[in-house]
């Protein structure tokens, strides 16, 4: 299944794919439960059929995830002042603000260099790095290099994924007819269940 799909993105222009991979890596900063990391590691199967460049996809992930972060920092950098700062959360007291302020001025930008690698937290550590008016030019620098890491290691995962796609194929249909037959026999083990019990009432 997962080699069917694989061969039918094979078959759509490199440019839709790049496209399609610009979007998946871009939109996840905005919207964190977006599934752009398996996107990315599908897209570098590719890699090793030649319908993907590994510098270009590289280049277009990294460039994507930077746009998404800046875009989310200068959110946070505009609308945070209005939201947060004039006291419109009432649970934001200006006391946590301040002792905010002075934490992600010490350790905002070590959090950006991890921030890829905490799925699920991207969108809300950009959002509140541009709240704190952390300096422009180094966050940015430091989500670029943080991006590149993990899209590295993403494209990596997906050479590695290309190089043994019958394999991996082989597993998940091997798990999928596992999964099958377990759930025929819990079925079977629960309607035997009911149709006794039904007879034993009729007695």
């Amino acid at each position: 299944m997962l080699e069917q799909i694989i061969s039918y993105i094979n078959t759509l222009d490199p440019i839709v794919i790049y496209l399609i991979l610009f979007f998946f890596s871009f939109i996840e900063n905005i919207f964190p439960p977006s599934p752009s990391d398996i996107v990315v590691v599908i897209g570098a199967t590719l890699i090793s059929k030649s319908s993907v460049n590994f510098f270009t996809l590289l280049f277009v992930t990294t460039l994507a995830s930077t746009i998404g972060f800046i875009s989310m920092y200068l959110i946070g950098e505009f609308s945070g002042e209005n939201i947060i700062r004039k006291g419109k959360l009432k649970f934001i007291k200006p006391v946590y603000l301040e002792k905010a302020d002075l934490w992600f001025h010490k350790y905002g930008y070590n959090l950006i260099l991890f921030n890829r690698f905490i799925p699920g937290t991207r969108a809300v550590i950009s959002f509140f790095c541009g709240v704190h008016r952390l300096k422009p030019l180094r966050s940015f620098i430091a989500a670029f290099i943080s991006s590149l890491i993990w899209n590295l290691i993403l494209i990596f995962l997906g050479i590695t994924l290309g190089n043994n796609i019958h394999l991996v194929d082989k597993y998940l249909n091997t798990y999928s007819n596992i999964g099958i037959i377990i759930t025929i026999i819990i079925i079977a083990f629960f309607v035997f269940k009911y149709l006794r019990r039904n007879k034993k009432e009729k007695l």
